[in-house]
């Protein structure tokens, strides 16, 4: 069934919100949509009609099965489009999402088939996002937190959680990127700033508060 680019957007957002929490406060949901809750109210009412969400006023919404099973697949729409941005037309990963948003709207089930075929089937987007199959599964990819990694231990970046332009932009000043290998040499006590090394790149040193979106894979048998 064909959605509403509006409708899509709600069951986006419910989605995401929902993984944090297992009911969705109408009001949160009104700040990630930019909206007034009366207009949050009327959506949850139609989407609830469409079996879509259960949602009882002053309670709180959660997706139902057919309502997840949609938002994840413009969930995958999307980290396809952006992935095909990213490695075929060249775009930097801070200038695809507000594209991405667009596309993921395209509802072809056939486009999107032979456009993950074309891309080779990705498990992540250019952020480290899992992209869901075409069946809606998740695939799971296993990461540690950078401020968790042993020090002196090489590990690859793998996910960035914060993906707003001014956090990719200072990630690009650093030449850190999805699958950059580095190593943290130092933790200072004050302000537990991390110091960083990264192969042919003079040391540098991050905050704590970047290093929290950083997530890195690395290999824990030697750990």
């Amino acid at each position: 069934m064909k959605y509403s680019s509006s409708k899509e957007n709600y069951l986006k957002a419910i989605f995401h919100l929902q993984q944090d929490d297992s009911v969705v406060n109408t009001n949160a949901l009104a700040r990630q949509l930019n909206t007034k809750p009366a207009s949050v109210t009327d959506m949850l009412k139609k989407l609830k009609a469409q079996k879509l969400l259960q949602y009882q006023p002053y309670k709180g919404v959660k997706l139902t099965a057919d309502g997840k099973k949609v938002a994840l697949q413009i969930i995958r729409k999307h980290r396809l489009w952006e992935y095909f941005l990213v490695d075929k037309l060249g775009f930097g990963w801070e200038e695809v999402h507000e594209i991405a948003e667009e596309l993921e709207h395209i509802s072809s089930r056939k486009l999107i088939d032979r456009l993950e075929l074309f891309l080779g089937s990705p498990r992540t987007d250019p952020h480290g996002d899992p992209i869901p199959d075409s069946q809606g599964k998740m695939p799971v990819i296993q990461q540690t937190a950078l401020l968790d990694l042993p020090l002196k231990k090489t590990a690859a970046v793998i996910s960035v959680s914060n993906q707003s332009t001014a956090m990719l932009d200072l990630l690009k000043h650093y030449h850190i990127g999805i699958g950059t290998k580095l190593q943290v040499n130092r933790r200072f006590e004050f302000d537990q700033t991390l110091e960083i090394a990264i192969a042919n790149r003079p040391v540098f040193t991050i905050s704590e508060l970047l290093a929290s979106n950083l997530f890195v894979a690395y290999d824990t048998t030697t750990a």
